[in-house]
């Protein structure tokens, strides 16, 4: 049975649909900070977790793969590191360098929930042609609608 440490080094090594298959069925991935862009932070079961990862490594940062790979905390069912990617962006065409912080929760050798912190500034940048002020008129008119 894989420990954290192995889940998380093998989603990390992993394209979207072997990444999806190491989450347990009612895993979750998690990048909460993805709300502040008024995008979906939360990601449960391996079919929509896979749905998003697909989006991640074929349209957002196509070929990506994580680099500086370093696990800071290791326990059985707990792993804690950092990793980047850098990119460019399928989507808005800018070259991109993301950081990421992830803990993973192992349980019964599957990943129960990976937790990702990102920069939103950077990721605003992948995700919308107009960066953060295109996400700042997307919140405005949301409020006068």
């Amino acid at each position: 049975m894989k420990d954290a440490k192995q889940l998380l080094l093998d989603y990390l090594e992993s394209g979207a649909a072997a990444a999806g298959d190491l989450f347990a069925d009612d895993g979750v991935l998690e990048l909460p900070y993805l709300a502040s862009l008024g995008l979906q932070p939360r990601y449960t079961g391996p079919v929509e977790i896979t749905r998003f990862l697909t989006f991640l490594h074929d349209q957002l940062y196509p070929g990506f793969h994580f680099e500086d790979v370093v696990v800071h905390i290791a326990t059985p069912d707990q792993a804690f590191g950092q990793y980047l990617i850098a990119a460019r962006s399928g989507v808005s065409g800018k070259s991109i360098r993301q950081q990421f912080f992830g803990h993973l929760t192992a349980r019964d050798g599957k990943i129960g929930l990976l937790r990702e912190a990102i920069d939103v500034i950077v990721a605003a940048d992948a995700i919308f042609p107009g960066g953060l002020e295109e996400v700042a008129r997307n919140r405005a008119e949301a409020v006068t609608a």
